[in-house]
């Protein structure tokens, strides 16, 4: 026999050894998917409702956007308003136990003048400013200027 033949023979022979091996690992894979289709199907419905589950429980348990709407009464100008301007609720202000003094500093706070300015206009120092508008906050029960400004215009103390 000669080499060329024997090469040939043994091409052939590892040609149909790899076909016969590729056709028992597909009947063997044929059989197994087959005989655990069961646990298959299973799995895949498990997988899918895992990924359901996971993305309603975000989608539930996320936080929810609030919306606040606060109504804020506007000063229209008219005639019978040009005439009758917003006159400070003064028994508010003696309920509250708001001196005169601290009542103008709580107003150019209003109209956002700071402590230099307002001890300049007043000709008292920066302390005395310091003083009355902590008094100030004590007694609207605020931290800031701008809260004890925007609580004073809900008491009707500003306009």
């Amino acid at each position: 026999m000669s080499t060329g033949s024997m090469k040939r023979h043994v091409l052939i022979y590892g040609l149909v050894g790899g076909g016969l091996i590729t056709l028992l690992k597909w009947s063997e894979y044929r059989f197994l998917v087959i005989e655990h289709s069961v646990e298959i199907y299973g799995g895949l419905i498990a997988a899918t409702f895992a990924v359901l589950g996971i993305w309603l429980g975000l989608k539930l348990t996320r936080k929810r956007q609030t919306i606040v709407v606060k109504e804020v009464p506007v000063l229209v100008q008219g005639p019978a308003l040009v005439s009758n301007p917003l006159v400070p609720d003064e028994r508010k202000r003696e309920e509250l136990s708001i001196t005169p003094r601290e009542f103008e500093i709580l107003e150019l706070m209003a109209r956002g003048l700071s402590n230099r300015e307002i001890a300049e206009k007043l000709f008292v120092s920066e302390n005395t400013v310091k003083t009355h508008s902590s008094r100030v906050f004590d007694k609207l029960g605020a931290k800031r200027r701008t809260q004890a400004v925007q609580m004073a215009k809900e008491f009707g103390l500003l306009p």
